[in-house]
């Protein structure tokens, strides 16, 4: 499944790199890129895992960007 998400908060680019670093390492992630300027994040993921996939990247973003929000 491919979606589109709001992700706000994050104050720098590097963070941002950082946080799509981390959510490609997640078991059934097919491709994460976060687009800093537009705030936005592309996942394409394993359809049976989708939503537990999207609760380990909000975690992951927290450790990384503490008032990062990915609205999901």
């Amino acid at each position: 499944m491919k979606k589109a998400f709001k992700f706000r908060d994050i104050d720098c680019a590097h963070c941002a790199q950082e946080i799509e670093d981390a959510a490609a390492k997640i078991e059934g992630v097919n491709k994460v890129r976060i687009n800093f300027l537009s705030e936005r994040m592309t996942l394409d993921a394993d359809d049976a895992r989708f939503d537990e996939i999207i609760a380990e990247i909000k975690k992951v973003a927290k450790t990384i960007e503490p008032d990062a929000v990915l609205e999901a």
